[in-house]
Formats: C-alpha cells, structure tokens, sequence
C-alpha cells in the first residue's frame, strides 16, 4: 500500500495531542516530520509537547520534530493557556522524549521534505499559520512542490476567540491571508465543521482504561471538558485538530464548498475574521479554497475509538 506523506504543523495542545496520536495510528498515513509552532502555549512547551507525545506512541525514532515560530509573523503571542493550561496537556504529565533534539529550523525543514515528496506531501497546519507562511515567503517554489495545504482555522459563522474570528486565525491573521493567496490547492476545517465533531465526557470515558494512550487522552481533557461546560453549556471534548487528519484517510466523512476565503488583517474588532463569498450575491474573483461545512459524528467517533485502541502501550 502506497501511503500518504504528511507532514503536520502544531502547536501542540489537547487536541493537537489526540490529532497527532490518530495520525501516527493510521496505517495510510507516512508523517515525514513534525513542526512545532507557538499558539496554545509558548514554542518552548508545544516543541516539547510535540516530541512527548510522539515519544508516548513510540514513534520518536522515526518521525523528526523540528522548532519553529516562537511568536506570528507581525504581532506578540497571545495564548490560550486558560482552555489547555499553561503545559498545553491540561497539566497531565507524560515521559520525556529521549529523542536528539532537531537542530534544523522547521521552515527549512518542511522545505526540504516538499523537495522530497514533490507534488504529494500533504502538508497538515493544526495551528496558527506561521510556520507555513514563513516557508512560502522563504521559499517561493515550496507551493509548487505540496499536494494541498490543509488547515484547521477560521469559520464562515462565528468565532470562539472574538464574536467573528477563530483562534489559529485571529492569532496570526497575517500569515492566514497569505496561505490564502497563496495558489496552493487549501482545504479548510473551520469552527462550521469541527465544531460538529465532539466526543461528550460519557463517551470518552468508554475509552477509559483500554491502554496508556487512551487513559492519557482521557485525563488531559478533563480541563477542556470543563471548559466547554463553562463556556457553551456542554461537557464536551471537540475534535478541532482531528478533522484534516481524518479526511485524509476518510474524505468521505466530510463535505463542503469551493469558495473564495480572506482573512481580515486591519480590522481592530474584526481582526482574524475569515470572510468567504459562501452565503454572498457577491463573489470573490478566486475560488481559492475548499470549506469543509459538515462531517459525519459518529463515524469520526468510531474511527477515533479504533485508532486509539490500536496501542499497545
């Protein structure tokens, strides 16, 4: 079987941490490396995290994890330690990777596998779009060498950072507008879709006590689900990151548009807001980007159940 190359972009929270373990249990899935970038929490602890978490699914003698952005392009960091805490993992501790550490900038590094794997790596951005946007400034044929870019950010409704903007886009709304204009072939997960993949505190809990892996995901949620009981009223743990992970192996479970997508950058109140030409009479010039607007609950849950039962740790 000839298996996808990806390479992921994260900043390495919960729910990156439940991405990256479904990605390094997909059979169909080669992850050709790993990116860390700062958005839940500072670069120092999502590089650690990122290698942590490949090290629990004994994966870290194969998959490389390279440093990236400490900070967007233009603007300070803003976190969201108060929703996965100021470790990223909801303060659940796990083994440290005794992997050497990758002296090679991230963005060299996802240069140089887009050379590799021309015209099939699939490049997966579960963060802020720094990391991605600096490797299309840096590098101008890298657009020419990727698949697609597929990113979880921005809403075509809504937000949950402000009323209008999504967190990875209103942290580094700079570097969204230029993978959007960007003329790679994008796929995006925005709050529309993932905010339709969830897991409630009952159901994870079946998990429970399967293998380590999965009473890890369970314990690092406990802060998330709580959050979302504050926030929208349900105790719930969303799948924000999973989505574009998922859809490479199982596109079916997903549906959505080809649209015109930008993300606003002067704005003060509308700062992040990804504007697409979906529900408008008027239109973008470019089509430049395809939404994802729906996916299919349970078939995602079930699918998590099983990747996360294949550990044997």
């Amino acid at each position: 079987m000839n298996k996808i190359p990806i390479w992921i972009d994260t900043d390495c929270g919960v729910d990156d941490a439940l991405a990256l373990l479904i990605a390094m249990a997909e059979e169909k899935l080669e992850i050709v490396g790993l990116s860390a970038v700062a958005g839940n929490v500072e670069l120092r602890q999502t590089f650690k995290n990122t290698r942590n978490i490949a090290y629990l699914a004994q994966k870290s003698s194969e998959i490389k994890v390279f440093k990236g952005a400490y900070k967007p392009l233009l603007r300070p960091l803003e976190t969201a330690s108060n929703v996965h805490g100021n470790d990223g993992l909801g303060g659940v501790v796990i083994d440290e990777s005794d992997a050497s550490i990758e002296t090679m900038d991230a963005v060299d590094a996802l240069y140089k596998a887009s050379c590799i794997y021309k015209h099939e790596l699939e490049v997966v951005a579960i963060g802020p779009l720094t990391n991605i946007a600096a490797t299309i400034l840096k590098y101008p044929d890298f657009k020419d060498n990727v698949k697609h870019i597929l990113f979880m950010g921005g809403a075509v409704v809504g937000g949950n950072t402000t009323p209008c903007a999504e967190f990875n886009a209103y942290t580094d709304p700079e570097a969204m507008e230029i993978v959007l204009n960007s003329s790679v072939s994008l796929i995006m997960f925005g709050l529309d879709c993932t905010m339709k993949t969830y897991f409630t505190d009952q159901e994870l809990l079946k998990i429970r006590g399967v293998n380590q892996v999965c009473d890890f995901v369970v314990d690092c949620s406990q802060g998330i689900i709580s959050f979302y009981h504050r926030e929208i009223g349900k105790s719930v743990v969303i799948l924000h990151d999973s989505c574009p992970i998922i859809y490479l192996s199982h596109p079916e479970y997903f549906s959505g548009v080809l649209a015109g997508v930008h993300c606003e950058t002067k704005g003060d109140i509308t700062r992040g807001k990804t504007v697409t030409d979906i529900n408008s009479d008027t239109k973008f010039e470019d089509k430049n980007c395809i939404v994802m607007l729906d996916a299919k609950r349970e078939l995602i849950c079930n699918y998590v159940y099983g990747s996360l039962a294949k550990y044997n740790v």
